[in-house]
């Protein structure tokens, strides 16, 4: 490697981390932050040295209060904010959570204020634009066993659709 190279600015982008849980019904699990409005898919922002399902792991359990294991990677995002930088965004399949998980919910009552179960047909009207691409792109990942490679919220050139 050479010296220009070595000093070549590379990309830190902020990464984070969520989770997709479900209900017997396939609705699924959304959050509703206290510190902004609209709501959000259980997870947050990796700590360092933390790897992606780890972040989903911890965020599930300081915002919900329970232990599920966190499935495979359905979508890895490149997103990009306008005033926030470089993202990197995983989702992950949390499966279906049975009654007695559900019912351990314990809301941290910090960051979330309410979590509620909604149908897919939903999510447009409930989640931001970039948000609601991506879970839809993880709904569809989940629905053909797959993992999905995304750039802010929709499908790239080559992946497998």
């Amino acid at each position: 490697m050479s010296d220009s190279e070595l000093n070549e600015a590379v990309a830190q982008p902020r990464t984070a981390a969520g989770v997709l849980f479900f209900d017997e019904t396939g609705r699924v699990l959304l959050v509703k932050p206290t510190y902004k409005p609209g709501w959000e898919i259980p997870g947050g922002y990796l700590h360092p040295g933390e790897t992606p399902s780890q972040g989903a792991a911890r965020e599930v359990k300081e915002e919900l209060g329970i232990t599920p294991p966190v499935g495979r990677l359905l979508v890895a995002d490149w997103a990009p904010h306008p005033t926030e930088g470089d993202k990197l965004l995983f989702v992950f399949d949390g499966g279906i959570l049975p009654d007695d998980e559900r019912a351990q919910i314990i809301l941290d009552g910090v960051e979330i204020g309410e979590y509620a179960f909604h149908s897919s047909d939903q999510i447009d009207g409930l989640l931001i634009p970039r948000l609601a691409r991506r879970v839809h792109a993880a709904l569809d990942a989940r629905s053909r066993v797959a993992t999905s490679y995304l750039e802010h919220g929709a499908h790239w050139a080559t992946d497998d659709m």
